[in-house]
């Protein structure tokens, strides 16, 4: 069995389809654990603000699997591969971590780079595994949060009633 951290966000109909994902990765996943959820300001782009978080999960699925199951659940909540990279999305969940793996191939990068780039992901993530440390840079989350200099201003705590498998 492995670890994998993923993040989730949407910003179409953001709290439905967070809720569906969720719903979904419970009933694929033995055990699942997530961060508080936030909700953001689009990054890159005019949009409606998005809703974030991290979830941790245990699978018997390799990096690649997961990955094509991950991209088919997109793809029935109705994301659409043609957009831009920063454009509107129904639901969007990257692998951010597999066990400690470095892995860098034309469609996988893990460690996620946007994990030290956005609050929206490494807040979420440093706040459900503060000591997990992170493969390539051999700190743990919760020291890189503290030291990134990202703000976590634009963040906006949700309600966690409203999602089903909340568990922290």
């Amino acid at each position: 069995m492995s670890t994998a951290w993923l993040g989730l966000g949407s910003n179409i109909n953001a709290e439905a389809h967070i809720r569906a994902a969720l719903i979904e990765l419970g009933k694929q996943f033995e055990s699942i654990e997530l961060s508080p959820v936030y909700s953001s300001p689009a990054v890159g782009f005019d949009g409606d603000d998005f809703i974030n978080l991290v979830a941790r999960v245990e699978t018997d699925m390799s990096p690649l699997e997961l990955r094509k199951y991950l991209r088919d659940l997109e793809d029935r909540y109705g994301r659409k591969r043609d957009a831009p990279k920063f454009s509107d999305r129904s639901l969007d969940i990257d692998i951010l971590l597999y066990d400690d793996l470095v892995l860098l191939s034309p469609v996988l990068e893990i460690p996620r780079a946007e994990i030290t780039r956005f609050a929206h992901v490494l807040k979420p993530l440093a706040e459900l595994d503060p000591d997990l440390i992170h493969p390539t840079q051999r700190r743990n989350m919760g020291d890189i949060w503290h030291s990134s200099g990202l703000s976590d201003a634009d963040l906006k705590p949700v309600a966690a009633e409203g999602f089903p498998l909340w568990r922290h």
